[in-house]
């Protein structure tokens, strides 16, 4: 053979052994990070949960809508889902607006249905028009089971004493910030509430918690709830069912003119 020849095909050879040298080791590192990734898909499937499968919830078009699961307490038609707290009808009106505005000396109004753990969507207005001050100016407030007061008030350009200012949980919880819009504005509060736990005995398990969003903004935070608010005196807790009313405060003894609610929705929680 002649010798170029030979040098030709000797190259030839040692291409064809590199090449195909390469290509086994291409499948063979193809192979390897193919058992590798089906380690670990195997590994990572461990810690997989697919059941149950969440419920399907369709939120509002817009925020403060209601979502589909949503339980509607007042749309600004009708009251139909509330009372008088110590019984009968309850002596609120329905304004033009659709606004629900407290009537002076008419008595806190409850929901005919109870909650426990929930979220809570409603709206507020504080008159246009100020009349009073500090704890006189558009007081109301909301209690989740009747007894843990989270506080409507008009704390805008409003000094009074902080526990007690819009945002707080009264008497226990001041606010993270002031979010108050002016008077006569529309403003709302986000709320999660978890119910507080007791033994059989009546002793607590395990204490109420809140979380609120006024106008948007976290002003708290998950915090624990001491026990039932008092006007005088440290809060403690009583025994209660593990399911109670909401209520809303006339706090008609002030001079403040009297405040709106209106789009108020609850979610009822695990």
């Amino acid at each position: 053979m002649n010798s170029f020849l030979f040098n030709d095909y000797i190259r030839y050879m040692k291409t064809t052994i590199l090449v195909s040298a390469a290509i086994l080791l291409t499948a063979n590192s193809f192979a390897q990070r193919k058992m590798n990734m089906d380690s670990l898909v195997k590994e990572a499937a461990k810690t997989e949960i697919w059941e149950p499968v969440p419920a399907m919830v369709t939120p509002g078009k817009n925020n403060g809508d209601a979502p589909s699961d949503a339980i509607i307490l007042y749309n600004g038609k009708d009251v139909s889902q509330w009372k008088k707290e110590t019984g009968g009808e309850p002596g609120w009106q329905i304004d033009k607006d659709g606004a629900l505005t407290v009537v002076k000396g008419s008595g806190n109004i409850a929901t005919k249905q109870a909650f426990g753990n929930c979220q809570l969507h409603i709206e507020w207005r504080e008159p246009a028009a100020i009349a009073g001050e500090s704890q006189s100016r558009g007081n109301s407030g909301i209690f989740f089971m009747g007894r843990y007061e989270l506080q409507v008030l008009d704390s805008y350009n409003n000094p009074t004493y902080v526990n007690g200012q819009a945002g707080s949980i009264y008497k226990q919880h001041i606010p993270l910030v002031n979010a108050s819009r002016k008077p006569g504005e529309w403003q709302s509060y986000d709320v999660v509430f978890t119910a507080p736990v007791f033994y059989s005995d009546g002793k607590l398990q395990s204490p109420a918690r809140i979380t609120v969003f006024h106008n948007g903004v976290l002003v708290q935070n998950n915090v624990t709830i001491m026990g039932h608010t008092e006007w005088i005196g440290t809060p403690k807790y009583e025994a209660h069912g593990s399911k109670e009313p909401l209520v809303l405060q006339d706090h008609g003894k002030d001079g403040g003119n009297p405040m709106s609610y209106r789009n108020i929705w609850i979610r009822e929680l695990q």
